[in-house]
């Protein structure tokens, strides 16, 4: 900063000097404190189903996106385009150009229905998968569920420098100066957007990231989300260890769970491999001692709970006779205890006077009960047990069943039987979380070649997930770095596993791998073009697994063998579950506001009414009056002259619960929605045009 205010007095302008010396002043004010990165220039993003037309914004479909040509005209198969910043003109063939679009331009998007697989037609749970660039994809789920998702589980690209992720469609790799700014310029953009969609009341956040950019995420983290409450854990996904140069070897990755309002982690039936050390007392009845040690043992601390405890002893062992009252003098020693008896009294190994940590009202209880228990006979000197409230949940809840009781008709449990339901520490080393055999393996199991690298392990994020909405049976759970499709899989079983009905939506782009592009290009393919789309990853690693896991078959149509791992399903029955297959496209603004889009904007309104059933479809072009749609529980007033029917109708089918009426009229839709009360009611297209004019976030 010297330096720069030096060089700024060589500025012979004084009053330009002046300028720039205050606006340097401003700046070193605001100095930001934590994480500092360079702010790139947003991301553009390729259109390349959207019509190119005269003053289209363009770029090369093989240069860069950010590359920009603004279109002059267009004759047939042929245009003449004029270079955005240096201005000279060049001729391209259409073919070669794609549409682009720039942060700052308000977008107005629609879902193209591609494909969709049913193994549930009684159920109405539907997921989703849109491809497309995940900013747009964000920007459409916040017009969406602003504020109503339950959990986001993202595993970002790790930016290792291997290629593995495109900034403006160029590939960021290890010789890129800028590569972290760029990667954190990326991430920021989207979590900003994500905030929106979360719950702030109760909901989580789950990113994963290894250990090239988790003190950059974790920074990051904490300066988008200050009010959350922020965890970091280490995860073993390689046990045999990635190998690093020079470095010790990679075994596992980290996870940081960011939560919001009263959101935590539950406490789960989990197995003794979640605890770093194996406490064989975890896994059975705990019995407490009844003599109070550590701190007020005296019997002047509780003196309300000195009293003797008359027991006997018989061929099978010591068993109880009766509970004495509470004894206020002091030669207790000389009470006369019932014939055949001993009297045991709280006094302690150094024969000073203690106290028993219940009163006799409650000890005479828990003998009934069963919940005291006396140890091997020694006479006065006997030790006796009994459980805590704690303990005693564990049998009232099913957690311990009772197989028996002693001779002293204490209790006997299944210990067996018994999982115990913690919430485990920040080092997990779980066997299933292995990404090899829980991961890779798996896919392979479904897609029959290796189609995608380094996925997760199934298992691994169930395990994630599961903490936050095992007690969330209706959970609204969205992924935006889908990837290979391990989210919607683990939704679906852990619905499986537990009878929920908890709804993912998976959101990728469709780029192929570095590896794919340089064949396709030497074959003559651009991105685009049908043979270089159906190697995409939405198309070739995402969709067919959604569609195997769920019709429990290959993609040869043979059944999947074995069961998942923990739990007795097979894979062969598939879920009783059905998803829905979208692209992203762009509307032009004009034609929604004429109501000629309608047909386009149909899967959206599915989508905001919560995604009910099957996503319906206009066959026709001509729009009808209403549609009234029960089995979605939504309905469209598309004609509002035709109002008076379709609240008859609206009358007839109580469980519609999103209601949309198209009308330019704010105080007739206010008007006609005042019977509406409890439901959900929009006006279109106000409420979808408004939205993305000015929540661009662009």
């Amino acid at each position: 900063m010297a330096l720069l205010q030096d060089l700024i007095k060589q500025v012979e302008d004084l009053e330009l000097r002046e300028r720039i010396l205050r606006e340097v002043d401003k700046m070193s004010k605001q100095k930001k404190f934590g994480l500092v990165f360079e702010e790139h220039l947003p991301e553009c993003t390729p259109l390349y189903h959207v019509k190119i037309k005269r003053g289209s914004k363009v770029s090369l479909k093989t240069g860069k996106v950010d590359d920009i040509y603004i279109v002059r005209s267009i004759d047939g198969d042929k245009t003449v385009c004029e270079h955005r910043q240096d201005h000279h003109v060049e001729n391209f063939p259409l073919d070669e150009l794609v549409a682009v679009a720039e942060f700052g331009e308000p977008i107005y998007p629609y879902l193209k229905p591609i494909d969709s697989v049913c193994n549930a037609p009684d159920s109405d749970l539907w997921h989703t998968l849109i491809e497309a660039d995940n900013y747009h994809a964000l920007q459409l789920l916040e017009y969406l569920y602003a504020e109503k998702v339950d959990c986001i589980y993202i595993d970002p690209p790790y930016n290792t420098g291997a290629r593995d992720w495109k900034y403006n469609n160029d590939y960021v790799d290890s010789s890129d100066q800028y590569r972290h700014s760029k990667w954190l310029s990326f991430m920021e953009k989207r979590l900003k957007l994500a905030k929106k969609l979360l719950n702030p009341e109760d909901s989580v956040l789950i990113v994963t990231i290894d250990e090239k950019e988790y003190l950059h995420l974790g920074c990051l983290l904490e300066e988008i989300f200050p009010e959350a409450q922020m965890q970091m854990i280490s995860s073993v996904m390689n046990p045999k260890g990635a190998a690093r140069h020079q470095q010790f070897g990679r075994t596992d990755e980290y996870i940081f769970f960011v939560q919001f309002g009263g959101s935590c982690p539950s406490p789960l039936p989990l197995s003794n491999e979640w605890k770093i050390t194996d406490d064989k007392r975890a896994s059975r009845l705990r019995w407490k001692e009844l003599l109070r040690s550590g701190s007020h043992t005296a019997r002047a601390d509780s003196p309300n709970q000195f009293y003797p405890v008359f027991i006997t002893n018989t061929s099978e062992g010591p068993i109880f006779h009766s509970v004495g009252d509470t004894y206020f003098g002091s030669d207790w020693a000389n009470i006369n205890a019932p014939e055949g008896c001993y009297a045991v009294w709280p006094i302690r190994a150094d024969g000073s006077e203690g106290n028993w940590q219940i009163s006799s009202g409650n000890l005479r209880d828990s003998i009934k009960l069963g919940y005291a228990k006396l140890g091997k006979w020694r006479g006065s000197n006997t030790t006796i047990t009994y459980l805590a409230k704690g303990e005693r949940n564990k049998i009232a809840n099913g957690a311990f069943k009772i197989i028996g009781h002693r001779q002293d008709g204490s209790v006997i449990a299944d210990d067996d039987a018994y999982v115990p339901r913690f919430i485990p520490g920040t080092q997990w080393r779980i066997k299933s979380h292995n990404a090899e055999q829980g991961g890779t393996n798996l896919i392979k199991k479904m897609l029959g070649e290796k189609r995608f690298t380094f996925p997760k392990s199934l298992y691994a994020e169930e395990d994630a997930i599961r903490f936050y909405v095992a007690n969330k049976p209706n959970a609204l759970i969205i992924d935006f770095f889908a990837g290979s499709g391990t989210t919607l899989h683990a939704v679906n079983l852990l619905n499986a596993e537990d009878g929920g009905h908890r709804r993912c939506i998976m959101v990728t782009n469709n780029e192929v791998s570095a590896t794919e592009a340089k064949a396709l290009t030497k074959q003559g393919y651009k991105p685009g073009d049908e043979e270089w789309e159906k190697l995409g990853i939405a198309r070739y690693v995402t969709w067919p697994r959604t569609v195997c896991s769920i019709e429990g078959r290959d993609v040869n149509e043979k059944p999947l063998k074995g069961n998942y791992i923990g739990s007795d399903i097979p894979m062969a029955d598939g879920f009783k579950a059905n998803a829905a297959y979208f692209k992203l496209g762009f509307l032009d603004k004009n034609a929604v506001a004429l109501g000629r889009q309608f047909k386009e904007l149909l899967p959206v309104l599915w989508m905001k009414a919560n995604c009910i059933g099957p996503c319906p479809q206009l066959e026709s072009d001509e729009l009808p009056k209403m549609l009234v749609l029960p089995d979605n529980k939504f309905a469209v007033l598309i004609d509002e002259t035709y109002y008076a029917e379709f609240d008859e109708k609206l009358m007839e089918h109580p469980e519609i619960q999103t209601i949309y009426i198209i009308t330019d009229s704010e105080s007739a839709y206010r008007e006609m929605i005042r019977s509406y009360e409890g439901k959900d009611c929009y006006q279109l297209y106000r409420d979808y045009i408004d939205n993305f004019r000015i929540n661009t976030g662009r």
